[in-house]
């Protein structure tokens, strides 16, 4: 009888199936990041460098500030957490196994343990932990603010107000009490003004941009830190002017010229300008003897001011009668032109200038401007 060997066959066959198994040789780390806030922090990098090897896993959170890495080799690390090329925080010595390490970080709670370690009471380190996240919270405010205020200007300067009113109020949905965002959305409302064929559209672009300017002033005038700043009286001087400015587009000629008023009450050394801005509105608006009065304050603020001059001739010319043929000008009107063209003798407005005292019948003087000889 033959026999049959089957059975080491089947054997043979179930050892060929059989998957091959390798023992496990390497690590897992993972971790999530948050900043003092508890807010996750993306595309952060996390390196970690093998104490005994030297060789390092560079690792990249995603937005929810989760990283992973599979293939470590076990070992004694160091790992670095860095955001922009800047350290935020180091961890030494920490061991990776088989196993799937865990390595979060959690900036708030490392504040607060940091403080516990210097002694502090857990209260006191929470407060303490709680102050650098308002810190930290307050830097990236200013951050993205100053990203939108840059964007607004580059809109702005291009022409594009519409894009750098839009651009403004976002950066007021971030934060609406800052002076500074209200001051430049009343810029751009003012400067589109001129562009709308709609004068009702027009009109309301100007009342939008005095009512940005009054919320510009108002949170600086508020404003502990603004009272601090060296710079404080001629940063809300340039407010004043601005919303004088939009109040004269709009023929509010009293307010315009109380506001005028009030940025050279505030900034005496750049006064000249706003009592010229002053009397350029009252001119336009043809209240002459105001007028002369604003040139006059121009004057003894800056005496060397030669448009200043010129103006107030214009508006004295203003008040001029005619005696037959003749016209005869108020006293103090060849003078105005006179110095004018003493000051600016080849200026923009020399010519009109001696036009003005043709006008009147006055003489001109023509040596203005030319070297005298020297005496030997």
């Amino acid at each position: 009888m033959r026999k049959h060997f089957v059975l080491p066959l089947l054997l043979v066959v179930v050892g060929l199936s059989a998957p091959l198994a390798f023992a496990q040789t390497t690590g897992t780390v993972k971790g999530t990041c948050k900043d003092s806030e508890g807010k996750p922090i993306a595309q952060a990098e996390v390196e970690w460098t093998g104490i005994e090897s030297g060789h390092t896993y560079k690792l990249k959170t995603n937005n929810k500030g989760e990283y992973f890495s599979l293939g470590i080799v076990p070992g004694k690390y160091n790992v670095k957490f860095t955001k922009d090329g800047k350290e935020i925080f180091h961890i030494n010595n920490i061991t990776v196994g088989l196993d799937e390490v865990v390595q979060d970080l959690d900036l708030k709670k490392e504040q607060v343990n940091a403080g516990q370690a210097q002694g502090m009471t857990p209260e006191q380190a929470k407060a303490r932990a709680e102050a650098a996240a308002k810190v930290e919270g307050e830097k990236k405010t200013v951050g993205t603010l100053n990203e939108k205020l840059n964007a607004a200007k580059a809109a702005s300067d291009a022409g594009d107000f519409e894009t750098a009113i839009a651009t403004l109020n976002e950066a007021n949905q971030i934060d609406n009490t800052r002076d500074l965002i209200w001051f430049k959305l009343g810029d751009a409302y003012r400067m589109s003004a001129p562009k709308q064929t709609d004068p009702e559209e027009k009109k309301k672009r100007f009342e939008m941009a005095a009512t940005n300017y009054q919320k510009a002033i108002e949170l600086r005038g508020a404003s502990e830190t603004a009272q601090k700043d060296p710079d404080n009286n001629a940063k809300m001087a340039a407010y004043y002017n601005n919303l004088a400015e939009a109040y004269s587009k709009s023929n509010k000629i009293d307010d315009s010229v109380a506001n005028y008023d009030k940025a050279a009450q505030l900034d005496p050394a750049h006064a000249a300008t706003y009592f010229f801005n002053e009397g350029a509105v009252l001119t336009n608006a043809g209240k002459v003897d105001a007028a002369i009065a604003a040139f006059d304050k121009v004057i003894a603020a800056d005496p060397t001011k030669a448009e200043a001059y010129y103006w107030k001739g214009v508006n004295l010319i203003g008040k001029a009668t005619l005696k037959g043929d003749k016209m005869v000008a108020p006293d103090g009107t060849a003078e105005a032109f006179r110095k004018y063209l003493e000051l600016q003798p080849e200026g923009k407005l020399a010519q009109p200038a001696k036009d003005m005292l043709a006008s009147i019948g006055a003489t001109i003087e023509t040596g203005f401007g030319k070297k005298k000889p020297v005496k030997k």
